[in-house]
């Protein structure tokens, strides 16, 4: 079993940054692909960010290129996501995700644990 924590949501003003963590626990995640998911109020859960379990490939959902970054740190056993330009629409619980495959993925379905979230609210 793996336990996911995220962290290092709160409330912004459009145009900030800020940087999630997710912090591993129970087995290590070096070999499973990660992945960031968010779910605004009313709205389905949507694909932002994935990265391979090396952290050389990864993909991004077209909101969220050129402003936000996956990264990982295998010996710390975390998965990060840098948020630049924030605006009100990215406002919504953040969600860490690990599939058990060392290939990245979009689809939340291929994932099988779960954090509980963080909430990032953007004012404007």
């Amino acid at each position: 079993q793996v336990q996911l924590v995220e962290s290092g949501g709160g409330l912004v003003q459009t145009g900030d940054s800020l940087r999630l963590s997710c912090a591993a626990s129970g087995r290590t995640i070096s070999m499973y692909a990660m992945g960031w998911f968010r779910q605004a109020p009313g709205k389905e859960r949507e694909f932002v960010a994935t990265i391979d379990w090396s952290g050389l490939t990864t993909y991004y959902a077209d909101s969220a290129k050129g402003r936000f970054t996956i990264s990982r740190d295998n010996a710390k056993n975390t998965v990060y996501l840098q948020m630049t330009s924030l605006k009100p629409e990215d406002t919504a619980v953040y969600y860490c995700a690990a599939r058990i495959s060392s290939g990245p993925s979009t689809q939340s379905t291929m994932y099988v644990y779960w954090g509980q979230g963080t909430q990032v609210t953007v004012s404007s």
